[in-house]
């Protein structure tokens, strides 16, 4: 009879990089769980590639408790990119081989989005690094290949762990603003995190957003004129004179005094991925609306509160069943692969028989579909509604239904 265990004497290492989300934590524990559970050592590597550059920057996840409800990364993140970029010339991807070896790492799992995942798929062509990837982004544009069955047929889109705990809470964030909102019947033009896809934006209308702009479709001078057309329109139709407008911070907006399509940076800095950070849209915006409408109109940008709390029920889930798929993989040393969900569905059965894997050269980002969104009313569509509602459940916001008499003197 064996008494090892299958893989003992072997050693797993997991990182997490770029940005953070909710659910990292709770993909490290799953994965942590299995791996040890097959009898891999389990390392993690702390700020994600930045930890095997250098001398190495390591602990052992192997033994302890982890507590995966917590969101944002215990290992810590960063977006060091080791190969070559605009940033940083220098290719450092010898430094990372060097430290696999040195602290003999045999699989390397790497929860991250494009950046992160995309240089690991680097690292596994060019050096044979036994790599697994895990998909992570709040923006949930990471092409996962996962199937959206819709009035009987399949549409191609996105689920990625973080992106249900980040739903949440901009549907929560917007139900809030409505109190405000109405109390000085104003337009509030709310910003969503999102640099080049809007699935993150449309949950905002699970909160009762009336409106919405998303960067896969460019504001040029005559959408934009007809978006304010639209805006006066929905705004004087609404008895309580009231309109929350979400906007992704990646929106392509027409400038008047440029002439030009432009894109509103909070920073022109960019990151070794060569990527700006946007912030500001919002504001540009709710000055127009102020200016060409004659509407009060205030910008709120949601910020960090999508990426910040706890990992909620469904990516719990999620990061279990994706973790059930990377022990498939490892029993089978399928390596240079990502664990995804087959089809979309709801909780219940968010499973491991609903998974598979893909390459990771073939990942790369995936914009919301044209059937996702209704240009002509600047929402999202019922086809989205559709697939937002097995993740989050249905659409809700609070409302104030007092009717009050006019007095007459």
């Amino acid at each position: 009879m064996k008494k090892d265990k299958l893989f003992a004497g072997k050693t797993l290492a997991i990182l997490s990089g770029g940005g953070d989300t909710p659910a990292i934590n709770s993909s490290i524990e799953a994965v942590r769980n299995r791996a040890a559970m097959l009898g891999f050592k389990v390392y993690g590597v702390l700020r994600g590639w930045k930890g095997l550059l250098g001398d190495g920057d390591i602990v052992d996840l192997t033994n302890i408790p982890y507590n995966g409800i917590y969101g944002g990364t215990g290992l810590l993140s960063s977006r060091t990119n080791p190969f070559p970029s605009k940033k940083n010339k220098e290719d450092r991807s010898e430094q990372i081989l060097h430290n696999i070896q040195r602290y003999k790492i045999d699989v390397l799992v790497t929860i991250g989005g494009d950046d992160t995942n995309g240089a690991a798929k680097k690292m596994y062509e060019k050096y044979g690094i036994p790599v697994i990837g895990f998909p992570k982004t709040i923006d949930n544009d990471l092409r996962t290949r996962t199937m959206h069955l819709y009035q009987g047929k399949k549409h191609e889109v996105v689920l990625c762990p973080g992106f249900a705990s980040g739903a949440i809470q901009i549907k929560k964030m917007t139900a809030k603003l409505h109190t405000t909102n109405e109390s000085h019947q104003r337009i509030m033009v709310l910003e969503v995190m999102g640099r080049d896809a809007g699935w993150l934006t449309g949950t905002a209308m699970f909160g009762g957003a009336h409106m919405a702009l998303i960067p896969e479709v460019i504001v040029t001078k005559e959408r934009k004129d007809f978006f304010f057309e639209k805006v006066k329109e929905n705004y004087m139709k609404n008895p309580k004179r009231s309109l929350i407008i979400a906007v992704a911070e990646g929106v392509r907006w027409y400038n008047d005094e440029k002439k030009e399509i432009d894109m509103v940076y909070a920073s022109s800095e960019l990151d070794e991925y060569g990527h700006p950070r946007f912030g500001g849209i919002s504001g540009v915006i709710a000055s127009e609306i102020n200016k060409k409408l004659g509407i009060e109109a205030r910008g709120q940008i949601s910020g960090y509160i999508p990426r910040a709390g706890k990992c909620y029920e469904y990516d719990r889930r999620l990061t279990s069943t994706l973790a059930d798929k990377v022990v498939d993989l490892l029993l089978r040393e399928d390596y240079g692969k990502m664990p995804v969900m087959k089809e979309i569905v709801p909780y219940c059965e968010v499973e491991e028989f609903h998974t598979t894997a893909i390459e990771m050269g073939n990942i790369g980002n995936f914009p919301l579909p044209n059937l996702y969104y209704n240009l002509n009313e600047f929402q999202f569509s019922d086809q989205y509604v559709d697939f937002l509602t097995n993740i989050i459940g249905e659409p809700y916001r609070m409302e104030f239904n007092h009717h009050f008499p006019i007095v007459i003197p």
